[in-house]
């Protein structure tokens, strides 16, 4: 399959080249991650971010098309492994389980713990706007690596990798112990109690365009909470949300914007 990948017609799969120093970084990550490639021109192709095939004119391929694929794999596995394992659980609460294990959050995490911050390949630009801390970055390049690990050793060795870090993150959910996804939180909240929805607004964004914070406000009924700050409007979003899921769950009376 590595091979009908590299061969004489790379296309938009051609990877970065490779020298002795870079051979030795792709090695370092492989015996941090416990796994083995027969082809590092594979795993570096999942280190290649859009930036970096950008500034080079996309004579390298970048790592999109991996991501697309480590994420099915992704999905697979966890999938089959919460239908083997939580044969108490309904339909609904395994896709609960599965959306916050295979989350940007989630993800992202993984990817720091492995380091992949080091390894991938950003552009000049981004590197100046912070990408390797970017979670949305960091849960991209993981993705692209399982699809990479995926063609290159097959369906088990990938699975055994998949598993190795998504089982502790599934054990926090039903520990209770994970990063709540507020925003679902709160609109699964008020539709129950209010039977509407929480609509989110921008109250302003401040910082310079490579660093800037998002402020967000969230009105349920007549009542807003926030506002909440964040990197990008997700997060702040998610700040706000968590602050009004508080307030209504404690019961608390909360201020009016006014």
């Amino acid at each position: 399959m590595v091979n009908m990948l590299f061969g004489k017609n790379y296309g938009e799969l051609q990877p970065p080249p490779i020298n002795s120093e870079r051979r030795k970084e792709l090695q370092l990550f492989e015996k941090q991650a416990g796994i083995k490639f027969r082809s590092q021109e594979l795993l570096n192709l999942a280190f290649s971010h859009r930036s970096y095939a950008n500034e080079n004119q996309n004579e390298v391929g970048n790592n999109e098309k991996l991501e697309f694929l480590g994420d099915s794999v992704l999905g697979l596995v966890v999938a089959e492994y919460l239908f083997e394992t939580l044969t108490d659980k309904a339909e609904g609460d395994l896709a609960k389980i599965k959306s916050f294990v295979v989350s940007e959050d989630s993800l992202a995490a993984i990817s720091r713990s492995l380091r992949i911050d080091n390894f991938i390949l950003i552009g000049k630009g981004e590197e100046y706007s912070g990408g390797r801390s970017k979670k949305a970055l960091l849960a991209d390049a993981l993705e692209a690596v399982i699809g990479a690990f995926f063609l290159d050793s097959g369906f088990r060795p990938s699975k055994k990798f998949v598993l190795k870090y998504l089982v502790p993150e599934i054990n926090k959910v039903l520990e209770n112990k994970h990063r709540k996804d507020y925003k679902t939180l709160l609109q699964e909240l008020v539709q129950k109690q209010f039977k509407t929805y929480p609509k989110y607004s921008m109250v302003k964004k401040t910082g310079p365009d490579h660093s800037k914070t998002f402020w967000m406000e969230v009105k349920v009924g007549e009542v807003t909470y926030g506002p909440g700050k964040g990197r990008n409007k997700k997060s702040a979003e998610q700040s706000a949300a968590q602050a009004a899921y508080e307030a209504l769950t404690a019961k608390t009376k909360p201020h009016k914007a006014g």
